[in-house]
């Protein structure tokens, strides 16, 4: 970079041109897609364990299943 000419032609017309010095544009995800690539990454090694039902949902005896027909084929705990 320190023996680049400090001009050099443009490539579409010809015309000399200025050279100018930016910073590289390393990725286009921003921290939030960053942090859903690690999340599902960490999950396939590190599984989150979970220490009880989600609050709301009722499990065991009395719980309310769906009435779709369907459902009543597949296996329950």
């Amino acid at each position: 970079m320190g023996s680049a000419p400090e001009t050099v032609d443009c490539p579409t017309c010809r015309a000399p041109a200025r050279r100018l010095m930016s910073a590289p544009h390393l990725s286009a995800a921003g921290s939030a897609a960053f942090g859903l690539i690690d999340s599902s990454a960490r999950s396939a090694f590190e599984p989150e364990v979970v220490e009880s039902a989600l609050p709301g949902r009722r499990s065991g005896a009395g719980a309310q299943f769906t009435a779709n027909p369907l459902h009543r084929k597949l296996p329950r705990p």
